[in-house]
């Protein structure tokens, strides 16, 4: 089959445009506006040799998918807020808890708030002020920071207090750490927010192996939303829930011996206060088929 041919028509066009007789057809994209034109000067042409030819090439984009390195001088850190996956990072030892020190001239009135300075060996590095730190699984603001004494010190409110064990804590007592998550973090555990639902207590622990068994009870405002297999923070360490019993009141795990080597559950005694967050995605399916549900029996009173 022989190669198409030119028309009489296209032919004559042809030839007018390589004689400079018709201008030839500009691209869509010039004619659109898109990119400017060849023979207008482009923004950055004053910032290039006129003795260079000019190209058409924008510079690359300028990101990077790595984490930002923090340091503690750093003036244009952004506070990364709270989502943890509980895996402890380190277990701190509590230096002080209770009133902050008083301001030198003397104030006034309100109550004081409750200061908890924790010692740290490892968190110190690419911490910064206003950083948030679950502490025993509840998210706390970094308030202070002392290089020198590798301590961290945070502002503990009223509501957290009332929620949590944190207030039965004092000097020398171990607590779980861990730094909120960064996009280049991996995901070793389960989203945990950092906002304790309540306390449970610690009914048995039972050896198994190298593993151990740990009973908590809880109230069933917090056992309604465990599963087996599901997840839970106990003191912020995400553990694999194993059996619940909502009539019995408890529910149990198993840690193995790495995780009890890295957390400080191991080291408590029956009958101590644990904090637990129950799964986030457990609270939505509730609240969503609660509403559900709510809606259903409105439409069905409306029909009687």
């Amino acid at each position: 089959m022989s190669p198409p041919t030119m028309t009489t028509a296209a032919a004559a066009t042809a030839t007018a445009m390589a004689a400079g007789v018709l201008p030839r057809p500009r691209p869509h994209f010039l004619r659109r506006g898109i990119l400017p034109s060849p023979a207008s000067p482009l923004p950055f042409a004053s910032r290039v040799s006129s003795a260079a030819p000019l190209r058409h090439r924008l510079p690359p984009p300028r990101f990077s998918l790595s984490p930002i390195p923090k340091t503690l001088s750093s003036p244009s850190h952004v506070p990364v807020r709270s989502l943890f996956t509980g895996i402890v990072e380190d277990v701190g030892t509590v230096r002080r808890i209770g009133p902050p020190p008083a301001p030198p001239s003397g104030g006034g009135g309100e109550a004081p708030g409750v200061d908890l300075e924790v010692e740290t060996s490892t968190l110190l590095a690419g911490t910064q002020l206003g950083d948030s730190v679950a502490v025993d699984g509840a998210c706390l603001t970094v308030a202070a920071i002392d290089a020198a004494a590798s301590t961290l010190t945070f502002g503990v409110a009223p509501e957290t207090l009332r929620r949590t064990s944190l207030g039965g804590r004092s000097a020398g007592d171990a607590v779980n750490l861990e730094r909120a998550l960064t996009p280049a973090s991996r995901m070793g555990g389960h989203f945990v927010q950092g906002h304790v639902d309540g306390t449970g207590e610690i009914a048995a622990f039972r050896a198994e192996g190298d593993s151990l068994w740990v009973t908590v009870r809880a109230p069933p405002e917090i056992l309604r939303l465990l599963v087996s297999k599901g997840f839970v923070a106990v003191d912020g360490a995400s553990l694999t829930v194993v059996n619940v019993d909502e009539e019995g009141g408890w529910f149990d795990f198993m840690l193995v011996r790495y995780t009890q080597d890295n957390i400080v559950l191991p080291n408590k005694k029956v009958g101590d206060k644990v904090n637990l967050e129950a799964d986030i995605l457990g609270k939505y399916v509730e609240k969503l088929l609660a509403g559900r549900l709510e809606a259903m029996s409105k439409a069905g009173k409306r029909r009687e």
